[in-house]
């Protein structure tokens, strides 16, 4: 006997059935049941931040929330931000700006970002440095991700 409980993942648009035992993480689900790896698994238990989509705009760990609790909702992944092969302009603002070494935290790191941008075009660069030390790197020292995170959002206000 199955203990699944069939659901709908909005993710990026596109309406994803799945079946999913209802302990199985928000990550895990978009990992193996949509195929969209690009949200990776750090530390799971919420502290590193790779794997931050946004769930009706909001960003939130998704190794700590359930699959099933995100029924009704619009899941953003990374996935979603880029038009095909054009980078969106956080995703070129990263590029440009050297933003990344290793891109194990990318991910996590580019989802925040939309949050902010969508939500907080005028963050200063303290809030800004706070907000994004929600979010572990441990190759790029962070001056680069602040960086390409500032360009973004002043490209954005012209």
């Amino acid at each position: 006997m199955s203990n699944k409980v069939a659901i709908t993942l909005n993710v990026n648009g596109a309406a994803h059935a799945v079946e999913v035992e209802p302990r199985r993480t928000l990550a895990d689900a978009l990992r193996m049941d949509c195929s969209l790896t690009g949200t990776h698994l750090g530390c799971e238990h919420g502290v590193c931040g790779a794997c931050t989509v946004l769930v009706d705009d909001k960003p939130v760990r998704s190794c700590l929330m359930f699959a099933i609790q995100t029924e009704g909702t619009a899941i953003r992944t990374v996935e979603g931000l880029a038009n095909g092969d054009d980078l969106n302009p956080l995703q070129q603002a990263f590029h440009e700006h050297h933003a990344l070494q290793c891109g194990y935290c990318t991910p996590g790191f580019l989802m925040l970002g939309t949050a902010i941008l969508e939500s907080r075009p005028d963050i200063d660069d303290t809030e800004l440095r706070h907000v994004l030390s929600s979010n572990l790197c441990r190759c790029t020292g962070y001056q680069n991700i602040i960086t390409a995170m500032r360009s973004a959002l002043d490209d954005a206000k012209s």
